[in-house]
């Protein structure tokens, strides 16, 4: 920051925060203080007054009295905060988070000083930890302990994302992983491993990367000016005192910037005439330094948290001086006479708080007075229940919009300018957080003050009213932060000069206060569902997409069949592909669940008074952790008509059209969804209505975030067709899975049962599928993965042929190795190519307020662009080279997938991938790249851009037209010395030399200036030339300033090329990482044999799985291998007593394994479908329409729904949607109710699921009773877990069981549950209560069966007598 923008500027405004000085009046009167007194002289001067700080030296020990007088005596009420910061609990050894000055968060381990061993040193305020930074190479250096936190790995909430120490920046990534290794250590251990020996400066001088202190330093009191006798006199002490200590005193590198307050006020202070005038008109400024939050340029990104600083290093180090006696304390260094209590205030104001922890606490009428309480929280219209939203609706009214506010009247015309913008936009965005530019700083006020110290770890101003910012380059960090968190950031820029707001005032007739004030605009709101990730926005924390959901319900007729219809439109903001589709949904909202597992919306939009109660219930449970917003029926949710007709009249879709035409056709997808009779799109098509009424609420919210032009002007749009609809329409199952593109459903509840996703218990992806299979190199790669997963393939075809693919890649591991190493090169493509045309439309350009911004770091953000592009041509580039590497071997690809995606279309007509290599040369010769990407500006070389060659071509001639007339003049003057001088618009003056003679001078020579010795002239020529060569310097500067744009456009006008290669690399990607999973299984890996279905008697869906294990699950819970197992379901041959049997019966002890059994037959399908090898000897099957599961005991308390009916409804999806293809896995049904009760829902189900569905069905039960009812069942087969039980008698406790975990065939007599409870350490008394309670009612089923025997065997005539005997068996056992 240029000089002027240091804290003594605004020092003649800073707030009075010492007792006795009146209170800063509330912001109804002012933005800030007007209390304070002004001052005619130098801020500079006035801080002159103010006594050098004291400055201790190292070897002062901690007991000695502390020093009075200078300006330790201005925080001594900061005496019970220092003496709470000096008793540091971190020992040697300890792993901490720490923040040096102008870096982020870093892992540290404390360690002492390797040069004296000195691990603490300083107090209070000043005492520091000495530390080691996990880095490449390592470093070390001296920390403030207030900024220390302990370290607890970086899977803690705090270091994921939205947490205080989160950071994408690989080199923190790395250096939190060596962290973790170190986590694993003892102290002890720890403190052995090598860490930085390297002598640093001096120990006892005063270290840069420090934080500052709350008082200015000499060199920046001194800087550029003289300074007062007297003052002069105390530095020459205070310096000379230093220099006897042995201490360089070094200029603070953070500047610290205090309230101010220009609107309104007489008085203007203007320190220096080159004072930019965007901050003369700057109504508050931040309270936070600048240096805190900005950011390096893109070449030096953060390589280590401790930045070197060249010194000059003494000669030799001073000797330790024995320091004087405890009763005589040192002079003070600077005389507390010279400090005035104007000044004291001021500096007071520079003091923060010692720790986060104590910030909600910094009292407005100064140290010592409790809790604040904000004047924001004095209003009385503002608080909880007095609230009015901007139509005046009061809170407990039906209708009331909690997202506006109701500001009075006469409280905005108390307002400064300023402030009275800043309510105006709360009062239209109360649920946002607002980011107020303010000259160089964002700021924050009032509720939205305390929401960014509470969440962003700032500090408050101080005054009587919240006040709080950061620096411009900061916005990233802070915003994303907040985002994280589910707030919404509103980004508010200001989009006019003060020189064009005083042009604007001099057009007005009576221009009032509030005119004379710089315009500001809302430029974006930043939502979880809306994010960009532009330029100002930062790099994405996450690969994995953010989904932006809008949902319109209809309620239907019950006797239809159907319950409700919904229609969706879903986008994911990072890449603009947006989703629209209208679909029918049963009364459990089967497929609608299916949608929000698929595509997991970060933010959901609905109609208010729109949505049934059962949608809503499953808003509560499914969708809790989603932001949810209603809008307005008609006004902000906007029906289809109104849809169609916006998107007609805005023109988003111009630019796919040829320019010049004025043409807006809708893309295909939309227009398929119009009415055919109506030749203008504004008709909505039958069946789409609510589909263009839920796009329409998507628009309405995207223009509201101000990202409608860039995302809709891709023009990507494509219809949402549930998974399961054309499986509905299909004729018969070999027509149905011969479509190549049908896909398996899986639907949320299997997609959550099965841990596909996330796990069950911490929603993470540890141990589910697709960590298991995910080794994606790109984050496109990743994204087409989990689409992959979620909807497996179903034509045996595509199936063989991804599975071709695999066997290609793996036949050539040098070549799939070469491409690895490429994809890990490439950034995220698509979402590149998404900022690039965003940066490049000239929609947003045109009439965006983002346009008008004025932004004080141009040049990063310049830059940012151009490594953004350079870095899409550089990944395009490294496409080219897998392309290249895999083409010898192409050819023998048996994969028709595989070659598409490698062979350029040029030499392969059936190949996608297309010719890059024109474009690429074009772009590499459009400009100078490594001149661009150091400055921040384009120059296109020559044939890039027309306009601006043309101008460089009228430069040429204008300088060598001028050049020309100047070889004439000094022929004519006879003067070989005669030159051109002068610079700006003042050049091209003839310097003429007084040895020319006058008489000698033209008549058309004209004076324009003169030094000794010299003359120098214009003449009409010159004017002339010079006049014209401006007005091309001034077209080639316009073409400059357009040129980046013009770039970015030119190169997104070839998106679908770019597009097509970027899918590309991904399905390759994806091939790649199903490639590693196939090989590097544990244990054999096998081809899955998937066959169609074949018609007539012979058409039995079948399933054989031989030695499979459980893909996510390696070793057993006891360290042993993984047992495999046999799933045979309807195989031909397998078994001669239940050959044709669909429906297995899971029986086994409790913890034997059923559970496991059934989630590895299901994933292993998915694995087979997916078109991947699986963890099995063999498998053999006809293809999976879908799979169903009920597992787990799990109730929806946010739903109202108990476990038991949370089973039944999960249940009844089955048996409404099942089909004989399908895959049913059951696991207990009916143990939520009463044992009559479970057991006979439990029977009918395996009745109807084996005799009228006849689906593949494994079915997992307790209820022995449901065994002995199917055993005779040919559509029913038995299995269980084989256990193995020693000393089985009367005493439970006696029981060994020993768990085989195999899978066979029959029935097992018991579950031996008290085993379990045993293992479960229920006490013993218990079970042996417990288990005498057993035999009671196993005694009193036997007799009931067996009298029921004896009736049946009296009634029978022809009744075998060998039964009788039998029957007095069972009686004498009993």
């Amino acid at each position: 920051m240029s000089k002027q923008s240091s804290i003594f500027n605004f020092f003649t405004k800073s707030p009075p925060l010492v007792s006795k000085v009146k209170p800063s009046p509330s912001p109804t009167e002012a933005d800030l203080p007007s209390s304070v007194p002004k001052s005619n002289s130098s801020p500079k001067e006035d801080a002159k007054q103010a006594p050098l700080q004291n400055t201790k030296k190292p070897q002062q020990k901690l007991g000695k009295t502390p020093a009075k007088g200078g300006l330790s005596g201005f925080f001594s009420e900061k005496k019970s905060s220092d003496k709470e910061s000096s008793a540091c609990t971190f020992t040697a050894g300890s792993l901490v988070w720490t923040k040096l000055e102008g870096h982020p968060w870093w892992p540290c381990m404390v360690v002492p000083q390797p040069l004296t061993g000195q691990q603490m040193r300083g107090r209070g305020r000043d005492q520091r930890l000495h530390v080691h930074f996990f880095d490449e190479p390592p470093t070390r250096g001296w920390v403030s302990v207030k900024y220390v936190r302990d370290y607890k790995g970086s899977d803690s909430a705090d270091a994921k994302s939205g947490g205080v120490f989160f950071s994408g920046k690989p080199v923190i990534r790395r250096a939190m992983e060596l962290a973790d290794l170190a986590l694993a250590d003892s102290p002890q251990k720890r403190l052995k491993m090598a860490i930085c020996m390297d002598p640093s400066e001096d120990e006892d001088e005063e270290e840069d990367m420090e934080l500052d202190k709350s008082t200015p330093t000499d060199a920046d009191m001194t800087e550029g000016e003289e300074e007062e006798e007297e003052v002069v006199k105390a530095k020459s002490s205070h310096r000379s005192s230093k220099r006897r200590g042995g201490v360089e005193q070094k200029p603070k590198r953070r500047r610290i910037i205090v309230a101010s307050d220009s609107d309104g006020s007489d008085e203007e202070f203007k320190p220096e005439p080159t004072v930019s005038s965007s901050e003369e008109d700057e109504e508050a400024s931040s309270g936070v330094e600048e240096g805190e939050d900005s950011e390096p340029e893109p070449e030096s990104e953060l390589d280590s948290p401790v930045k070197p600083i060249k010194r000059k290093r003494p000669a030799e180090k001073p000797t330790k001086s024995n320091p004087p006696s405890m009763g005589c304390p040192r002079k003070a260094l600077g005389s507390p006479s010279f400090v005035t209590t104007q000044t004291k205030s001021r500096l007071s104001a520079f003091s923060a708080p010692e720790t986060f922890e104590s910030q909600n606490s910094g009292a407005a009428g100064g140290a010592g007075e409790g809790s604040t309480v904000w004047d924001h929280e004095k209003l009385d219209w503002l608080q909880d229940g007095k609230r009015k939203d901007a139509k005046r609706r009061r809170q407990i009214e039906e209708d009331y919009d909690p997202t506006t506010l109701y500001v009075p009247e006469d409280f905005l015309n108390k307002c400064t300018p300023g402030m009275r913008r800043w309510w105006q936009l709360k009062s239209q965005m109360f649920d946002t957080v607002i980011f107020y530019k303010v000259g160089k700083f964002y700021e924050l006020y009032h509720m939205d003050a305390v929401t960014a110290v509470n969440e962003l770890g700032i500090t408050f101003m101080k005054g009587t009213w919240a006040h709080s910012g950061f620096p411009e380059i900061g916005f990233a960090r802070f915003s994303d932060v907040l985002v994280q968190k589910a707030y919404k950031v509103a980004r508010v820029e200001q989009t006019e000069t003060p020189e064009m707001m005083e042009a604007r005032c001099k057009t007005m007739a009576r221009p009032t206060k509030f005119d004379r004030v710089v315009r500001r605009e809302v430029c974006r709101i930043i939502t979880r569902g809306t994010q960009t990730y532009s330029v100002l926005d930062g790099a994405p924390s996450e690969a994995q997409s953010k989904f932006l959901l809008s949902v319109k319900e209809k309620a239907e007729e019950e006797t239809s069949g159907c319950q409700r219809t919904y229609g969706v439109s879903f986008v994911d903001t990072s890449v603009g592909r947006f989703h629209v589709g209208q679909f029918r949904d049963d009364r459990h909202c089967s497929r609608f669940r299916t949608l929000v597992a698929h595509f997991p919306p970060a933010q959901l939009l609905f109609e208010k008074g729109n949505l049934s109660a059962e949608t809503r219930k499953l808003m509560k449970s499914s969708l809790a952790s989603a932001m949810q917003e209603g809008l307005t029926p008609g006004a902000q949710f906007w029906d289809a008509s109104k849809t169609l007709k916006l998107l007609s009249e805005e023109n988003y879709f111009k630019e796919t059209e040829t320019q010049g035409e004025d043409v807006n056709v809708l893309p295909a997808v939309l227009k398929a969804m119009t009415s055919e009779s109506d030749s203008l799109s504004l008709t909505p098509g039958e069946g789409y209505e609510l589909a263009l009424s839920a796009l329409g609420a998507c628009i309405f919210y995207l223009k509201k975030c101000l990202v409608d032009q860039e995302l809709l002007s891709l023009a990507n749009f494509e219809e949402y067709i549930p998974v399961d609809v054309e499986m509905e329409q299909s004729d018969s199952p070999s027509k149905f899975f011969a479509q190549t593109r049908q896909r398996m459903v899986l639907d949320g509840v299997t997609l959550t049962n099965l841990e596909i996703l996330q796990n069950s218990s911490t929603g993470g992806l540890e141990g589910t599928l697709l960590e298991r299979l995910d080794s994606c190199c790109t984050p496109f790669g990743k994204r087409l993965l989990k689409q992959w997963l979620c909807a497996p393939l179903c034509n045996p075809s595509s199936i063989e042929d991804r599975l071709n693919a695999l066997e290609d890649l793996m036949g050539m591991p040098a070549e799939a190795s070469e491409a690895e190493e490429l994809l890990k090169k490439l950034p995220d493509m698509e979402r590149l190519l998404s900022k690039i045309h965003s940066m490049g439309t000239p929609l947003k350009n045109k009439d965006h307020p983002d346009s008008r911004a004025v932004l004080y770091e141009e040049i990063t953000y310049s830059k940012r662009k151009i490594a953004d592009f350079l870095s899409a041509l550089e990944g395009f580039k490294t496409m080219q080279q897998i392309v290249s590497a895999m083409e010898p071997v192409a050819e023998t690809f048996r994969s028709k997938l595989l070659r598409q995606v490698v062979i350029q279309k040029a030499k392969n007509e059936e190949s996608l991938f297309p010719d890059l290599s024109a474009e690429l040369r074009r772009w590499d010769t459009a400009f100078d790249h490594q001149k661009a990407r150091n400055t921040g500006v384009i120059s296109p070389k020559s044939g890039f851009d027309p306009d601006y060659d043309q101008a460089l071509t009228g430069i040429k001639d204008c300088e060598r037209v001028l050049q020309e007339y100047l070889d004439r003049q000094k022929k004519r003057l006879g003067c070989k010395s005669l030159t051109y001088w002068g610079t700006g618009r003042n050049r091209y003056q003839l310097e003429v030399p007084d040895s020319v003679q006058e008489r000698n001078i033209p008549e058309e020579y004209e004076v324009k200036s003169t030094k000794k010795g010299w003359k120098r002239y214009w003449t009409p020529e010159i004017e002339r030339q010079f006049s014209e060569l401006q007005s091309w310097e001034d077209q080639r500067d316009s073409a400059l300033k357009d040129c980046m744009r013009k770039l970015f456009y030119n190169f997104d006008k070839n998106c679908r090329d770019w597009k097509m290669a970027v899918e590309c690399m991904a399905v390759l990607d994806v091939l790649l990482s199903m490639t590693r999973y196939s090989q590097g299984g544990d244990g054999p890996m096998s081809r899955p044999e998937v066959l169609l279905p074949s018609e007539g008697m012979q058409s039995v869906p079948f399933l054989d799985l031989r030695g499979s294990r459980h893909p996510c699950v390696t070793k057993t819970f006891f360290g042993d291998d993984f047992i495999p197992n046999d799933v045979c379901i309807g195989c031909p041959g397998d078994d001669p007593e239940g050959s044709n049997a669909t429906c297995v019966l899971v029986t086994g002890p409790n913890m034997g394994g059923k559970s496991t059994l059934m989630r590895q037959c299901g994933l292993v399908v998915i694995l087979a479908q997916l078109g991947c090898y699986v963890p099995a000897e063999s498998l053999r099957m006809s293809p999976v329409d879908r799979i169903f599961t009920r597992l787990g005991a799990s109730d929806r308390i946010m739903a109202g729904e108990s476990t038991f009916f949370v089973e039944l409804s999960e249940t009844a999806s089955i048996l409404h949607h099942g089909t004989s293809h399908s895959l049913v896995l059951l696991d207990e049904l009916g143990r939520g109710t009463a044992t009559y009760d479970g057991t006979a829902i439990a029977s009918a189900v395996v009745k109807e699921l084996a005799e009228k569905i006849c689906c593949r069905t494994l079915f997992s039960t307790h209820y022995h009773s449901l065994v002995e009812d199917h055993s005779q069942n040919p559509a029913v087969k038995l299995g269980h877990m084989a256990c193995m039980v020693e000393n089985e008698c009367e005493d439970p406790s006696q029981e060994t069981i020993t768990f085989l975990y195999k899978f066979m065939a029959g029935a097992c007599p018991k579950s031996y549950g008290f085993n379990a409870a045993r293992l479960a350490n229920i006490p013993e008394e218990v079970i042996q209560l417990g288990h005498k309670k057993a035999r009671e009612f196993e005694r009193n089923t036997v007799s009931l069966r067996v009298f029921k025997e004896l009736w049946l065997f009296a009634d029978d005539p022809n009744a075998d007598p060998g039964r009788f005997s039998t029957l007095l068996r069972m009686i004498g056992d009993h």
